[in-house]
């Protein structure tokens, strides 16, 4: 979904505004954030997630590469600074923001390594990360779908080696969340029997501390 408007809209929907809130809202108990603290949100798109942070207290900054997303993100949400930029060099000082994040946007990026290694660099204090999980039943169901298209699924051996090779003694903590993105009764069941430390839902929550955390 590379037009905003219709990405948006898939986040209005049933299924996109279930779907977001749990990856919202597990991503949430790997962090805790206070108000006034500064969060760089990375590949931001639409400002879906950027917008939840904004609404924590949270002072956010949106970069995505795309001029369109940033345009749209800019129409609904004028308190957010948006820029246009690239995850694997951003244009900001060492220590720039508290935290950074990066939603469902690392998939798209082809060197997520050095993504991680520029998010931790400009974030004081951790790195948070929500990522497409290839250990995960939605994997087997969407990975050759369009909305999928084009995207890289990773797994939480490929976080931890990735952030090895940036600096061996990182801290990482993982969750995940959305069994079966369907949004119905199953999936809501699920949803509350399944612990969230189990590493197979669809959406894999990460968190990393910061080199200077």
């Amino acid at each position: 979904m590379s037009i905003p408007a219709d990405y948006y809209a898939w986040y209005q929907s049933t299924r996109g505004r279930w779907i977001g809130q749990k990856e919202f809202s597990i991503l949430l108990k790997l962090f805790t954030p206070k108000a006034g603290q500064s969060l760089l949100d990375v590949g931001c798109g639409t400002g879906y997630f950027s917008q939840h942070f904004q609404q924590l207290g949270l002072q956010v900054t949106g970069l995505d590469p795309d001029s369109a997303m940033i345009d749209f993100a800019k129409s609904k949400e004028s308190q957010i600074k948006y820029v246009k930029g690239d995850a694997i060099d951003l244009p900001f000082a060492d220590n720039s923001f508290d935290y950074c994040s990066a939603i469902t946007s690392l998939c798209f990026v082809a060197d997520p390594e050095k993504a991680i290694s520029e998010m931790l660099r400009v974030s004081r204090h951790g790195v948070i990360l929500g990522l497409l999980n290839r250990h995960s039943l939605l994997y087997y169901k969407k990975n050759q779908s369009a909305g999928y298209l084009g995207a890289r699924w990773d797994t939480i051996s490929d976080v931890q080696q990735w952030c090895n090779n940036i600096k061996p003694d990182l801290k990482m903590m993982t969750k995940s969340a959305v069994w079966i993105a369907s949004a119905g009764i199953i999936s809501k069941t699920l949803e509350f029997l399944l612990p969230a430390t189990l590493p197979y839902g669809g959406f894999l929550a990460v968190a990393i501390e910061s080199n200077n955390g």
